[in-house]
């Protein structure tokens, strides 16, 4: 299946396993890399001596591409950077900052540069400085949030109407269903990431895998817009922010009971209670925990499948 973006990457299937804090590790990322889609190193959630090893662990596990992830918010972004053209790795997904910053810089490098937007106006300036790609992540998913809330079916026509660059969307999608509905919308492929996160090899806690086969719709809300919109699973911690909320909170008061590394806490380690355990609204569809290699042949199957049904409408 060729099109714009499986022959930018050089990958089987227009399919991009999400690059997650704490659930993306070089064992997912390579084992969704073998599987034929594009696999992702999160670096949000390690030091750069971690990154070091994950980069080099996955290229002796796949000979097939793949990328790192790089929140952009992070105070030693350009250590990140430069592991990553050390390392040779030849696609990064930027987020949470301005493209700008970093775009040029690494395509210097040979490097293929994607960018994670939540709104049309931010896939134009991610354009406009010149990215290759985009993903444009709706309101459902776990991570990258856009304060406005717009949807995913909304988001990716909004977007495709604008832009000349390929199109990745994002948010609610974990079935090869969803995946027919994101390209007839637009889209040049889509990104999943609560899907892998109940995968055999995600770095995910066991416990925090099982919370999302376990999620019913309803057990996830959108919170701390103040400080970066995330979608939590309902629990202890979760319940602390909306306490916290009846009493018109300072943003100086809700980063205090943010504290220090409560996603590490509740994804990688499983503390259920006080921990941050982000995952998208597609959990409540997520019913099993499975290797990765398989998501991807349920999905293109069901993708297929889907495709034939629609043609005899």
């Amino acid at each position: 299946m060729q099109n714009r973006i499986t022959q930018l990457f050089n990958i089987k299937y227009p399919i991009i396993q999400a690059g997650m804090i704490w659930n993306s590790g070089w064992r997912l990322a390579s084992a969704a890399s073998n599987a034929g889609v594009l696999g992702l190193i999160g670096a949000g959630s390690m030091y750069p001596d971690v990154l070091h090893e994950h980069i080099q662990k996955c290229k002796k596990a796949t000979n097939k591409p793949f990328g790192v992830n790089v929140p952009m918010l992070y105070p030693n972004v350009q250590e990140i950077m430069d592991i990553i053209v050390e390392e040779g790795v030849k696609i990064v997904f930027t987020s949470a900052g301005n493209p700008k910053t970093w775009t040029s810089w690494l395509q210097e490098k040979g490097i293929t540069v994607v960018h994670v937007v939540s709104s049309v106006k931010f896939a134009l300036k991610a354009q406009e400085a010149g990215v290759d790609a985009i993903v444009a992540e709706g309101f459902e998913a776990g991570g990258h949030n856009g304060r406005d809330e717009t949807t995913t079916l909304t988001l990716i026509p909004m977007v495709k109407e604008q832009l000349q660059i390929p199109l990745i969307a994002a948010g609610g999608i974990a079935t090869g269903k969803a995946m027919l509905a994101a390209m007839i919308l637009g889209a040049d492929a889509v990104q999943v990431g609560s899907r892998f996160v109940a995968s055999e090899e995600s770095s995910a806690h066991q416990a925090f895998k099982q919370v999302v086969v376990d999620a019913k719709e309803g057990d996830t809300q959108l919170t701390l817009k103040e400080l970066a919109p995330v979608r939590l699973v309902k629990n202890k911690f979760f319940n602390e922010i909306q306490d916290l909320y009846k009493t018109s909170p300072t943003k100086e008061q809700l980063i205090e009971l943010l504290g220090r590394a409560r996603a590490k806490r509740g994804m990688f380690e499983g503390d259920l209670e006080d921990g941050e355990l982000e995952i998208g609204q597609i959990a409540g569809l997520i019913h099993d925990i499975k290797p990765t290699a398989q998501i991807v042949e349920d999905m293109m199957q069901e993708f297929e499948e889907a495709k034939q049904f629609v043609s005899n409408l």
